[in-house]
């Protein structure tokens, strides 16, 4: 059963008014088996002093685009009451003359633009109104005998509404529905969600909770589990299987589904997505059609259900089935939109945003992560949905020509324009070496800085967790995860791919960056010393970028790989005949990988840098010691003596070089591959030649 939330304690403690409705709006978004992300809206009617001096009566209400579990006063919009009245007299008007009207209605301009159901809440006599899309409650309005089971629930309490877009002509019907019943509670839209009311906005608040709990115990009093879905047809592999899994496929899902541009892929093996995929019916059930309208915006019409028999575990026969089935998804929904197109319409991405696998799971799909989480999210919703309608009836939805017009309604469509441009790593997946060190971390920054995702692969797991920390506060959720891997290891690497796979399907951009370095005259170099530079530097770099290599080859999207050199790979250091050897082979390692991954899309470039003291822990060791050693000076003196042999007389620093990454990793240098950069300030001896 969804709890009451309210909080008598924090909400004594709030000013009342707006903040009371921004306290409500959040709490109602809080448990989204209460109200969709992204959907839903929430008002209050109440006088404001406008900048006359004046007492207006003033409606607030949700602005579009935000969603009520995070919405803040600054995501509402103010309406005058006395200008919005007059239009419930009116017998039919345009979404375009309704946008267009409720601007002239706002209390100040910068506000956002109001919700598309504003009007629904403007036209019902009451204080505060909430309009939600509750589990239970969308069971219910997605019933073939929906409005029967209604009328057994609360009798003559409600006011049933049939399916109508939300706008003008919705809003009346529901107001008038009300008007006309004086028991009136609650309205149920069918295919759709909940509205209630009250005079305060506790009392609506927990008005919106009793109904929806009345409803659930209902619906939970009827279901058979035994028989959920036809009962269970497979059953869930193991969780560790499930994952594996999921890594192998992921990025073959990644490249079939990237067409124009690429997506964030996310892995969910919930208990409900479990059982709902390995149902008898669920193959059928799935295809029926979106639960809501706020579902289908995020998850399309349908899902595609992948017809595969888990206990085979034949993964490479998934694999085929998933291609043939996202290739043939993409052509049905050409048709689709074909079908029903309206002058101008430009197609989304024809590509499906959530796959189910029997056995295995859901995997969805998504401009980013957050986004692709909130496919998965709605599609959680929607199983829901569809466990609460057949426990009742049969599952109905939207027709074909009305889901259409949601997904390609102009006024969902605006909600789109208001997110930020997509930057120049946006939907790309980075995967850096040495992440929590001073170069790693700062190419971290800068590539999510610009749109990317990072995996921060460190043997120092901690470092690179705290790195990821900082990256997630700033940038939000999940924009960088860090994962624990030795660079001279093979199945640490194959497992910081898989990792990386499951996180967000698969990679763009690799930076071979992890590191070390040792200084010994030659003759006093031993085969340990020699065997630990070639070991690190030069198989960790080949593993690293063996794995990559054979990751975007699975995905066929291209890719690119930038190695961190040295001014030693191409400048004879002294004392330094194992680190600058190692060197050398990582950049002639990058050259020939060039030549290979042509064909593939796959640009493989280096940097050469040279004494990024900052934020390492190369230079912190006793590498510090030892060059200064080499050079007759005290090792405090490096600093200076650098910068003075540079002929731009300055110091390298972490950010220096991730500026080098960006650029090759950027679609500026998509023409350029096998090139080596300099970043050293000028370093006549190591002048590339």
């Amino acid at each position: 059963m969804v709890q009451s939330l309210w909080d008598t304690t924090k909400a004594s403690a709030l000013k009342g008014g707006l903040d009371e409705l921004v306290y409500r709006s959040n709490i109602i978004g809080a448990d989204r088996r209460v109200c969709n992300w992204g959907g839903g809206n929430t008002s209050m009617k109440t006088t404001v002093t406008d900048f006359r001096g004046r007492e207006v009566e003033v409606m607030w209400v949700k602005g579009s685009g935000s969603d009520l579990a995070t919405m803040k006063a600054g995501n509402f919009t103010g309406l005058r009451m006395e200008d919005i009245r007059p239009l419930f007299e009116r017998g039919e008007m345009s979404d375009e003359e309704m946008v267009a009207y409720l601007a002239h209605c706002m209390i100040d301009a910068k506000h956002p633009r109001a919700s598309i159901e504003t009007l629904l809440h403007a036209f019902l006599p009451f204080n505060h109104v909430d309009h939600t899309h509750p589990d239970a409650i969308i069971s219910l309005c997605c019933a073939d005998n929906g409005k029967e089971i209604a009328r057994e629930i609360f009798g003559d309490r409600f006011v049933w509404v049939p399916y109508v877009r939300p706008g003008f002509t919705l809003s009346k019907m529901i107001a008038q529905g009300v008007l006309a019943n004086p028991n009136a509670e609650l309205v149920l839209m069918e295919k759709h969600g909940l509205v209630t009311w009250g005079d305060t906005s506790e009392a609506c608040y927990a008005k919106t909770i009793a109904i929806i709990n009345e409803a659930e115990a209902y619906i939970e009093a009827r279901v058979n589990e035994a028989k959920l879905f036809g009962g269970a047809k497979h059953e869930p592999l193991p969780a560790d299987v499930r994952r594996s899994i999921a890594s192998q496929v992921m990025p073959a899902i990644r490249g079939a589904v990237s067409d124009a541009k690429k997506m964030i892929l996310t892995f969910d093996d919930e208990a409900d997505v479990l059982q709902f995929a390995g149902g008898k019916d669920s193959a059928q059930l799935s295809q029926v059609g979106a639960a809501c309208p706020d579902h289908l915006v995020h998850t399309k019409v349908v899902p595609l259900f992948i017809d595969w028999t888990p206990d085979a575990q034949d993964v490479e026969g998934l694999k085929t089935k998933l291609k043939d089935g996202i290739a043939a998804y993409k052509e049905q929904y050409k048709a689709y939109f074909e079908r029903n197109k309206n002058e101008g319409d430009v197609m989304f991405e024809a590509a499906p945003r959530v796959i189910l696998i029997p056995g295995v799971g859901m995997i969805n799909t998504g401009k980013s992560w957050a986004m692709s989480k909130v496919s998965g999210a709605l599609y959680h919703r929607a199983i829901a949905v569809m466990r609460g309608s057949t426990a009742l009836g049969k599952f109905v939805s939207l027709s074909e020509n009305e889901s259409y017009n949601v997904e390609y309604w102009p006024l969902e469509l605006y909600k789109l324009t208001l997110a930020p441009p997509e930057a120049e790593f946006s939907r790309k997946v980075a995967f850096i070496t040495g992440g929590a060190g001073g170069i790693g971390s700062e190419t971290a920054r800068r590539l999510v800085s610009e749109g990317a995702h990072v995996v921060l692969a460190d043997l120092n797991l901690e470092g690179a967790q705290k790195v990821a920390a900082e990256i997630n506060e700033k940038f939000g959720e999940n924009r960088a995860v860090a994962v624990k891997m030795d660079v001279t290891k093979e199945e640490e690497v194959e497992a910081a791919y898989a990792e990386t796979a499951l996180a967000y399907g698969g990679v763009d951009i690799i930076v071979n960056n992890a590191g070390l370095a040792t200084s010994s005259p030659f003759d006093e170099t031993s085969l340990k010393e020699w065997n630990l530079n070639i070991n690190v530097l030069g198989t960790g770099y080949f593993l690293v970028a063996r794995e990559a290599f054979k990751l975007m080859k699975a995905q066929g999207v291209g890719g690119n790989m930038v190695f961190i050199g040295s001014k030693n790979s191409i400048y004879a250091g002294k004392n330094a005949s194992a680190y600058s050897s190692a060197k050398a082979l990582e950049a002639h390692l990058a050259r020939c990988i060039a030549a290979e991954g042509g064909e593939f899309g796959i640009r493989v470039n280096t940097i050469l840098p040279d004494a990024i003291l900052q934020g390492s822990a190369i230079w912190n060791s006793n590498w510090r010691n030892e060059r200064a050693a080499a050079y007759g000076i005290e090792p405090d003196q490096l600093e200076e003596y650098y910068r003075k042999r540079t002929t731009l007389l300055v110091n390298i620093f972490p950010k220096d070089i991730a500026e080098g990454v960006a650029f090759f990793a950027s679609s500026k240098s998509d023409k350029t591959t096998g090139c080596m950069l300099t970043i050293d300030g000028g370093v006549p001896a190591a002048f590339t030649r």
